[in-house]
C-alpha cells in the first residue's frame, strides 16, 4: 500500500460517511460499491484501486462494469439515474487511455442512465478530485497522511477504520428488523382458525345468524349498546377462501410488523387497527361484515409509519412494494362489490396512528408519539359521536 492507497480509503470513508453506503466490498478490499441514499434516483459510485499498464487493460474492465451494472437487481438500480466509475492509480496506462473515459456510456433500461468513468492518478488529483466531489455532492480532498514515513501503516488503519464501520452499519440494519419476536402473529392465526372451526361447527361461517350471535359487525345491535361488535370481528372470517386469504396476509405482514416494533407494540397496532377498521365499518357500510383485513390493513399502514421513521431504509428495502399492494388491495375493493373498502381504510389509518403512538423501539418521538394520540383520540370520538347519535 502506498500514497494512492491513503487516498483510495479516504475516498472510501468520506463517501460513506457523506450519505452514500456501502453495499459492496470485494474480498482483497480493492473494490468498492457505494449507493446513496436518494431513493428516487440512487447514484452507484465503483471504487477500483488497480494499475493498468496498457489502456486495453482498462478498456476490458469498463466493459466488464458495463455488463455487471446492465444485470444487477435489488440495488434500487432499476431508478439508478447515475453509475460512477473511478479507478485510483499511481500512473496511468503508459499509451493513450483519454478517449476511453472522454464521454458516458449509456445504460440500456435505465431512464437517462450513464456510466461515467473517472481515471484518478497521481498526476491529476487536482483536476479529477473536485469534479468528483461535484458528481457525488460530497466535499472530497486528500489529506496526506500523519505518518508521513510510512503510507502503508496510514492506509492499513483507514482500511480498518471503513470496515469496522461498514460492519456496524449492517449489523444496526439487521437489529431493526430483527427486534421481536412473532409471538402474537402466530396467536391471532390460531385464534381466527379456531373461531372459524367454532362458527362451521355451529352452522356454517356464512350463515348471517350466526355470524351475528358470535359477534359480527352488526349495525343495529352496536346502535343498542352492544359495543364490543367493533372488536370481535377481526377474529371472523365469512366463509373458507375469507379465512386463507386473510391468514396468510396476516403471516407473512404479521410476522414482518411484530419483528420491527416488538410484541406489545404489535398487540397494540393490530387491536387498534382492527378497532378502527370496524368503526370505519359502523359509520359507512350498512351491511353485516367480519374479518381481520382491518387489523391486516392496519399492519400497513404500521409499515408506512416505519418508512417515516427509517425513510432510506424502507424504500431500499420494502418501500415501493408496500406502496403497490395498499393500492391494488383498496383499487379492487373500490372495484369489486361485497368488500368492505370502509374497514380496510380506518384499518389503514388506526394501523399508522397506532404505530405513531407507541413509535419503535430504542426510539423517543414524544412530540410526535402526542400528536398521533391526539388524532386518534379525535376521530375514534368523532366517530362514536357520530354514530350513536
Amino acid at each position: 500500500m502506498g500514497t494512492m492507497d491513503v487516498l483510495f480509503w479516504q475516498l472510501v470513508q468520506r463517501l460513506s460517511r457523506g450519505g452514500y453506503r456501502i453495499v459492496r466490498m470485494s474480498e482483497q478490499a480493492d473494490e468498492v460499491w457505494l449507493e446513496s441514499n436518494h431513493w428516487r434516483r440512487p447514484t452507484l459510485i465503483r471504487l477500483v484501486r488497480a494499475d493498468f499498464d496498457w489502456s486495453r487493460s482498462l478498456r476490458l474492465d469498463m466493459e466488464y462494469t458495463w455488463q455487471f451494472v446492465q444485470q444487477m437487481r435489488g440495488w434500487n438500480f432499476s431508478k439508478a439515474g447515475r453509475v460512477i466509475n473511478v479507478y485510483v492509480m499511481v500512473y496511468p496506462p503508459v499509451d493513450d487511455w483519454e478517449f476511453l473515459v472522454a464521454e458516458p456510456l449509456p445504460l440500456s433500461g435505465v431512464s437517462d442512465g450513464v456510466l461515467h468513468t473517472l481515471l484518478l492518478h497521481s498526476g491529476n488529483m487536482g483536476d479529477v478530485l473536485p469534479r468528483l466531489a461535484e458528481m457525488t455532492g460530497v466535499a472530497l480532498r486528500f489529506e496526506p497522511p500523519v505518518e508521513t514515513s510510512d503510507p502503508f501503516a496510514a492506509a492499513e488503519r483507514l482500511k480498518r477504520e471503513v470496515v469496522r464501520e461498514w460492519r456496524r452499519r449492517r449489523e444496526e440494519e439487521r437489529r431493526i428488523f430483527e427486534y421481536g419476536k412473532p409471538m402474537f402473529t402466530r396467536l391471532f392465526i390460531v385464534v381466527q382458525v379456531a373461531m372459524f372451526l367454532v362458527l362451521e361447527w355451529s352452522g356454517g361461517s356464512t350463515n348471517p345468524d350466526v355470524l351475528i350471535h358470535y359477534g359480527a359487525k352488526f349495525n343495529p345491535l352496536i346502535e343498542a349498546g352492544e359495543w364490543w361488535r367493533l372488536l370481535t370481528p377481526m377474529f371472523l372470517h365469512i366463509g373458507f377462501l375469507h379465512l386463507l386469504t386473510n391468514t396468510l396476509a396476516l403471516y407473512y405482514l404479521g410476522i414482518t410488523v411484530e419483528r420491527l416494533y416488538g410484541s406489545l407494540r404489535f398487540l397494540f397496532i393490530y387491536v387498534t387497527a382492527g378497532f378502527f377498521g370496524a368503526l370505519a365499518s359502523f359509520l359507512f357500510t350498512p351491511s353485516l361484515s367480519a374479518g381481520a383485513s382491518g387489523a391486516i390493513f392496519g399492519l400497513f399502514g404500521a409499515l408506512l409509519y416505519f418508512g417515516t421513521v427509517y425513510r432510506h431504509l424502507f424504500f431500499r428495502t420494502m418501500g415501493m412494494n408496500v406502496i403497490s399492494l395498499i393500492i391494488v388491495n383498496l383499487l379492487f375493493g373500490l372495484l369489486v362489490p361485497g368488500i368492505d373498502n370502509a374497514g380496510h381504510i380506518g384499518g389503514l389509518v388506526g394501523g399508522f396512528l397506532a404505530a405513531g403512538v407507541v413509535h419503535l423501539p430504542k426510539h423517543t418521538a414524544l412530540g410526535r408519539q402526542a400528536g398521533a394520540l391526539a388524532v386518534a383520540a379525535l376521530l375514534v370520538a368523532a366517530g362514536l359521536w357520530i354514530g350513536f347519535r
